[in-house]
């Protein structure tokens, strides 16, 4: 009885051995390599992908030790993997299995970078940045932007929503989807609005964050070359809403045609003389949103703005020449 039970279990031990030595086999790729998994997938698809992308030559065993270690399409973490040369099978399936926090446990983040989004659709310009870096299309980030439930939840009126996206650098997981990106960047704008900074807003007579950067915006439209003149420019604006002056900002008319001025090099009164309520040659005060996104460092200099009595200034196309009265405001733009 007991050579019989012996005889039997023997293919099973077999099997086992085998499997051990399989699972202690390395991958073939030669070099660091960069591999994604973009949608729920079994053990089958799994191991045809990678060795189509020549990382595993043997697809049989892999998905038998995956098998062995109830690896299905339930516990294969979608996300982007950096598969080192010579990898252990065995390895590979455990960096691909998920883990308490959702994630594979060798799933590493991604650079999402969004910058330079500006006029009147910067939300579906950041969603086509945001979108090169993450698993989510533009046309589905874009589209949950815009959802008035979207930017109602957080607190923000749709022209005002903008104001919660600050231009940046961030590490986050590929399969990061729209949702959780933008309770990211609503995590990201708690963080930057400290107490300390919430308390600036007074002293400068402004009444929310979102007014900040719009100011910001401005600030940056105006100037995006020279840094060291942002905290002076802030100065100019707060100074003519300080008096009830209009703003006159150029950058804030041309947003109100949208694309349709690309390419024009020289502004006409025409083209400043547009019903728009962003036109801060029409109406006194903020517009109602953001023109463009910005970074911390143009919301700090616009949150720390220069001591300086200026209310004109004139641009040669590279610095401003500053003013405080009409008169000298005239001879720089002769100059």
């Amino acid at each position: 009885m007991l050579i019989a039970s012996l005889v039997l279990l023997i293919p099973e031990i077999y099997s086992k051995v085998n499997l051990y030595f399989a699972s202690q086999e390395s991958t073939i790729n030669k070099e660091e390599k960069s591999f994604y998994i973009q949608k729920r997938t079994n053990l089958n698809d799994l191991a045809t992908q990678l060795k189509k992308e020549n990382i595993i030559d043997d697809e049989t065993a892999f998905i038998q030790i995956g098998e062995y270690k109830g690896m299905d399409e339930n516990k294969i973490a979608l996300g982007k993997y950096i598969i080192a040369p010579n990898t252990k099978i065995k390895d590979l399936l455990n960096g691909f299995k998920i883990n308490s926090k959702g994630n594979g446990n060798a799933e590493v983040e991604v650079t999402v970078t969004f910058n330079n989004c500006k006029g009147m659709y910067q939300l579906n310009q950041l969603s086509q940045k945001v979108a090169e870096s993450i698993i989510v299309d533009s046309t589905t980030i874009a589209a949950y932007l815009n959802e008035p439930s979207t930017y109602n939840k957080y607190g923000f009126t749709k022209e005002q929503f903008p104001s919660m996206f600050i231009s940046d650098s961030y590490q986050m997981f590929y399969d990061t989807d729209e949702k959780q990106f933008v309770d990211r960047m609503a995590k990201e704008f708690r963080n930057f609005w400290s107490s300390g900074r919430l308390g600036k807003l007074n002293k400068i007579n402004l009444k929310s964050p979102s007014a900040l950067y719009t100011l910001a915006s401005m600030v940056y439209m105006e100037q995006s070359r020279l840094e060291e003149e942002w905290s002076d420019i802030a100065k100019l604006y707060l100074n003519r809403m300080e008096i009830n002056m209009l703003l006159q900002s150029d950058p804030t008319f041309v947003f109100c045609w949208g694309d349709k001025l690309k390419g024009v090099t020289r502004l006409l009164y025409e083209h400043r003389d547009i019903e728009c309520a962003y036109n801060t040659y029409k109406i006194k005060g903020l517009p109602p949103g953001p023109i463009c996104l910005v970074n911390r460092r143009v919301l700090e200099a616009s949150l720390n703005p220069s001591e300086v009595n200026y209310l004109y200034m004139y641009g040669d196309g590279v610095r401003h020449y500053f003013s405080r009265n009409y008169g000298t405001h005239l001879r720089n733009t002769r100059r």
